[in-house]
């Protein structure tokens, strides 16, 4: 690996990829859900919450390893600190935090409750 892949033009570039992605991964993963629950009656609040949680961790995970394809696994913790440089901006769908399995997990066991919380509601 050379060292253009570690420049700020790429991580820019990086980033504005992984942003054009969010929106479309968000949309291709929570359809399903969302549509369980419109067979299910459960009311529309419950159901965009439920599927927005559903697709988080999915999205999530596809983003993070773009970012891994792009600069490698082991210098992917250079592209993370560049984000933090702008928590406000660039930064702030990818937090440390986000990148962590535990906390898509808790997203994903999170959207079951509120589909389980759905079905009580009906």
């Amino acid at each position: 690996m050379s060292g253009s892949e570690l420049t700020e033009k790429n991580f820019l570039r990086i980033c504005f990829i992984n942003w054009a992605l969010s929106v479309p991964l968000l949309l291709i993963f929570a359809w399903p859900y969302f549509f369980l629950c419109e067979l299910f009656h459960i009311p529309k609040v419950i159901s965009f919450s439920g599927a927005i949680f559903f697709a988080l961790p999915f999205m999530l995970t596809i983003l993070h390893g773009h970012v891994t394809m792009a600069v490698g696994s082991a210098h992917r913790v250079h592209y993370y600190n560049w984000l933090q440089k702008y928590p406000f901006s660039y930064g702030i769908l990818f937090h440390p935090i986000i990148t962590g399995t535990r906390f898509r997990l808790i997203l994903f066991a999170l959207s079951i409750i509120i589909l389980a919380l759905g079905f009580m509601v009906n």
